[in-house]
C-alpha cells in the first residue's frame, strides 16, 4: 500500500496509519520500560532538525516521533504513575477522539459543525440537569478544564454582579487568582482552612467584611489532597451575603456519577466547573462550566458576520460563537458523549468507586506500615504520606530519585508545614496490592 504523505484524513488513509502508530506506540513503550523514561530532560533531547527541508515519507516520520513519543512519555496507565490529576484514558474515549480529529468539525459556526453542535448541546444540557436536577434552564460550555472554567464563571459573576470581589480559601486552585488578575479584579481575600478545607466561620467573618458585590468560590476536591469543602455552610453564607457561589468541582465532579457518594448542597451552586480529563477517563480536554440559569450566558454572546450573520439565526441556523471564549476549537463533547452512551453514569460511577476505594485501601497499608506516616484519611483519590522522621529535603530528593531513575511518578503536597509525598489514583483497574512496593521503596529509600 502507498502512504501518500499529504493525504487527506479520509478513513482509508487514515487506517491505512493507524497500525503504523499503534505499533510505534507498543516499541516506544517497550523501549522506555517503566511510567516515565529515566535519566531527566538531558536523556531526551536529540539532534534531528525538527523543521527538515525535505521530508522522510508518511512512515517513517510517524513510526520515528511516535516511538520518540512514547519512549519519552510519563505513561498514566503505569500505577506507578500517579503524582497529578493526570487519568489513563479510556480506550472508548481516545477512538472517538480519533473520529473528531479525522472529520475535525470546528465549533464556531453550525455549517462547520452541524451533528457535533446538536450532540454538544444534548451532552452539556444532559450533564447540566445532574448538577441542577430542580432548575428550570441549567445550562454547560465545553471548556479546555478548570481554568477556563473557572475564568468564565468569574466573568459572568462580573457581568451578572458588577465589580466582584473573590472570595476563596487558601486551599483554592492558583487559576482562581489568575482569572481575577486576567479580568481585572482585585486580588481573591483569602480564607483561612482547617485539613485543607475552608473554615466556615472564616468565611463568614471575611464575606462581613466585604462592601459591594462578592464571589465565593468552594473547591470540591483540592489539588494537594482531594478534600472537598463544606458546602452546605458555604452555599447558606454565600447566599445570605447576597454573593455568586461558584465551586470548583474539577475533581470532585465524577461524584456525580456514583452511586454510593454524592455532593450535597451543589444544586445551590451559581455556577460548577467540572472536568472529565482529570477523574473521567478522557483525552485532554474535556473540561465544562454548568451554570444553573441559562440566561446568564448571554454575556458570553458576540457577532462576526461570516460566522453568524443575523439573517441565518433568524433563518434557523444556531449561533454558536456565544458557546465558548474561543473561536475554532474541537468537538471535545463527542468523546465524552461516546464514553457516557458505552458506560452509562453507573459505570464511569463504577470506576469512580473503584479509585476511591483503592485510596482508602492504599492508606490503610501507609497507616501499617512501621516507617510511612500519613496525613489523614482520604476523601477522594489522593493519598499523601511520608516516611517517619524523615526531614523535608530528603522527601523531595526521594521523589526526584524515583523520577530521575524512571521508577515512579509520585507528587508533591506542602500541607500543614511539612512536604509530603502524593499519591493521586486515577487508574480504574488498579488494587493496593499494586502500590505495596511502591510503600516499601519509598520507605526503604529514607533509610
Amino acid at each position: 500500500m502507498t502512504y501518500e504523505p499529504a493525504a487527506l484524513a479520509a478513513p482509508d488513509a487514515v487506517r491505512a496509519l493507524v497500525s503504523v502508530a499503534l505499533d510505534a506506540l507498543a516499541e516506544g513503550a517497550r523501549q522506555r520500560g517503566g511510567p516515565v523514561p529515566a535519566g531527566g530532560p538531558a536523556a531526551l533531547a536529540v539532534a534531528d532538525d525538527p523543521v527538515p527541508a525535505t521530508g522522510v515519507g508518511a512512515v517513517a516520520a510517524l513510526a520515528a516521533l511516535t516511538r520518540r513519543f512514547a519512549a519519552g512519555s510519563a505513561d498514566p496507565a503505569d500505577p506507578w504513575c500517579a503524582a497529578h490529576l493526570h487519568c489513563p484514558p479510556l480506550a472508548v474515549a481516545a477512538a472517538a477522539d480519533l473520529v473528531a480529529s479525522v472529520l475535525n468539525p470546528s465549533m464556531d459556526s453550525w455549517d462547520q459543525a452541524p451533528v457535533a453542535s446538536e450532540l454538544e448541546g444534548e451532552l452539556t444540557r444532559g450533564l447540566a440537569r445532574l448538577c441542577h436536577p430542580a432548575a428550570p434552564a441549567p445550562d454547560a460550555l465545553v471548556t479546555t478544564g478548570g481554568t477556563e472554567s473557572n475564568l468564565i464563571a468569574l466573568l459572568l459573576a462580573r457581568e451578572a454582579l458588577g465589580p466582584v470581589t473573590v472570595v476563596c480559601g487558601r486551599n483554592a486552585h492558583h487559576s482562581v487568582a489568575r482569572a481575577a488578575w486576567l479580568l481585572g479584579l482585585a486580588e481573591p481575600v483569602p480564607v483561612d482552612c482547617v485539613g485543607d478545607r475552608i473554615d466556615p466561620a472564616a468565611l463568614d467573618a471575611a464575606l462581613a467584611r466585604i462592601a459591594g458585590p462578592a464571589v465565593v468560590v468552594a473547591t470540591l476536591g483540592t489539588t494537594n489532597t482531594g478534600a472537598i469543602d463544606p458546602l452546605p455552610e458555604i452555599a447558606t453564607s454565600a447566599r445570605a451575603a447576597g454573593a455568586w457561589l461558584h465551586v470548583d468541582a474539577a475533581y470532585a465532579g465524577a461524584l456525580l456519577f456514583s452511586d454510593r457518594r454524592s455532593l450535597p448542597a451543589l444544586d445551590q451552586a451559581d455556577s460548577v466547573a467540572l472536568d472529565l480529563h482529570k477523574f473521567g477517563w478522557q483525552p485532554i480536554a474535556a473540561g465544562l462550566l454548568v451554570c444553573a440559569d441559562s440566561e446568564v450566558l448571554r454575556a458570553l454572546s458576540t457577532s462576526a458576520d461570516y460566522l453568524s450573520a443575523d439573517d441565518d439565526a433568524e433563518a434557523g441556523l444556531p449561533d454558536l460563537l456565544g458557546r465558548s471564549l474561543r473561536t475554532s476549537r474541537r468537538p471535545d463533547a463527542f468523546k465524552i458523549a461516546v464514553t457516557l452512551r458505552a458506560l452509562g453514569r453507573s459505570g464511569v460511577g463504577a470506576l469512580v468507586d473503584h479509585c476511591c476505594d483503592t485510596a482508602t485501601a492504599v492508606a490503610g497499608a501507609v497507616r501499617a506500615h512501621p516507617r510511612l506516616r500519613l496525613w489523614a484519611e482520604p476523601t477522594l483519590s489522593t493519598v499523601l504520606f511520608r516516611p517517619v522522621d524523615a526531614p523535608d529535603a530528603q522527601v523531595a530528593e526521594i521523589r526526584r530519585d524515583l523520577l530521575r531513575s524512571g521508577t515512579a511518578v509520585l507528587g508533591r503536597a506542602q500541607v500543614d508545614g511539612e512536604l509530603w509525598l502524593k499519591l493521586t489514583l486515577l487508574h480504574p483497574h488498579t488494587a493496593v496490592e499494586d502500590y505495596a512496593p511502591l510503600l516499601d521503596l519509598v520507605a526503604g529509600r529514607a533509610g
